[in-house]
């Protein structure tokens, strides 16, 4: 098949989706398939092959955090291009309820149509407010996946319809093992964390809090801290006397990314919520860290209830104190949730995830062979 996989955001920032389509455009290209993604990139960043740049792209608040989209009739023309020169046998759009390429790609396309749902947000104002304007767009989509209930729930609610759950992916492969940074964990041992520090929602300020608690019972403990942000403003939350004890990573290259979770005794994701899977959760899991995930419902299911990590009380920093410094006291707890976790994420390895997606488009696809089955249809206006 010739697929088209559209990512409404910047291919600059590290994300979840932008992770997400990348791994499933690599998936589908192993198993035969032509495949081609069209993303904002603002910057001069060498691509992959297999994907497009739609030009720059604005900051817009949307579900509790700050996304790059792209939209307007520039972009618009973009699209179109990009889908008259695909010649696709269908288009996977990703989240075509925000502000950019994917509902742009929904309006100007005709043809088979997969979307994919990430969202998950019980409260989304914005896409209450714009239910019916999207309309038009959402009923030109042949398949929908959400990636986990709470994102079908908050698809059905607001938007109306369902959708097949199909879980996020991820590689195991690329996990599986890869040597500590250099000096880590130490003696005293080293929780880490990868996320945007300066996102509220990722629960950042819970983990520092929680280690002013944890530091000076513990002289050897460290925080490993990796993801975009201000470290200065992080550095300024913790005391001046725990500071030599916290290390900032910044964005860290894919594999720096792999040797770090390889790096620390337990890992952590403190996020407060708005989260429909954890792709973070999945990533370390397949690297075997001992996880400490918030009780939201996402991580508990991915967890498998706790079986697969350890669930603290959703922002409380002395149940995060208190659950960290019972793991780092047990070496053998900390094994047994190592050797549950690799288990419980081989249900979410990509190899299986792009099949359970293939199928889905095999169901939209129209009987016999065509060539160039999507188009650019008439709507001319956006």
């Amino acid at each position: 098949m010739r697929i088209g996989l559209v990512c409404p955001y910047t291919w600059d920032v590290p994300g979840g989706v932008q992770q997400h389509v990348n791994d499933l455009a690599v998936t589908l290209l192993e198993l035969g398939h032509e495949v081609s993604v069209l993303a904002p990139c603002d910057s001069e960043q060498e691509l992959p092959d297999h994907v497009v740049s739609a030009g720059g792209a604005v900051p817009v608040p949307y579900n509790g955090s700050v996304a790059r989209l792209a939209f307007g009739f520039r972009a618009a023309g973009r699209v179109r291009r990009w889908i008259r020169d695909g010649a696709f046998d269908l288009l996977h759009v990703h989240e075509p309820a925000a502000p950019s390429l994917s509902l742009l790609a929904c309006w100007v396309a005709e043809g088979p149509i997969v979307a994919t749902f990430h969202t998950a947000n019980p409260r989304s104002r914005a896409m209450t407010v714009s239910a019916a304007a999207l309309h038009t767009a959402l009923e030109k989509i042949n398949g929908r996946i959400a990636v986990s209930e709470a994102a079908r729930k908050t698809l059905v609610e607001h938007l109306g319809g369902d959708a097949v759950l199909i879980p996020n992916g991820v590689d195991m492969r690329r996990f599986a093992s890869a040597e500590p940074l250099e000096g880590w964990p130490g003696e005293g041992g080293a929780i880490g964390f990868l996320g945007r520090l300066d996102e509220p929602r990722k629960g950042l300020g819970v983990l520092l809090d929680a280690f002013a608690r944890l530091g000076p019972q513990r002289p050897g403990l460290r925080l490993l801290l990796a993801g975009p942000g201000d470290s200065g403003e992080v550095e300024a939350k913790v005391p001046d006397e725990l500071r030599d004890r916290v290390v900032l990573l910044g964005q860290v290259s894919d594999a720096d990314k792999v040797r770090a979770y390889h790096s620390v005794s337990v890992f952590c994701a403190p996020n407060l919520g708005g989260e429909s899977f954890g792709i973070v959760l999945a990533e370390a899991m397949s690297a075997g860290a001992p996880l400490l995930a918030s009780d939201i419902a996402a991580f508990r299911k991915v967890l498998r209830g706790g079986a697969a990590g350890e669930l603290f009380a959703t922002g409380d920093p002395d149940a995060l104190a208190n659950g960290a410094a019972t793991l780092l006291d047990s070496p053998d707890r900390r094994a047994e949730l190592s050797e549950a976790a690799r288990s419980a994420v081989r249900a979410y390895d990509w190899r299986s995830v792009a099949a359970e997606i293939v199928r889905v488009y095999e169901t939209v696809l129209p009987l016999g062979p065509a060539e160039g089955r999507v188009t650019t249809g008439r709507r001319e206006s956006v």
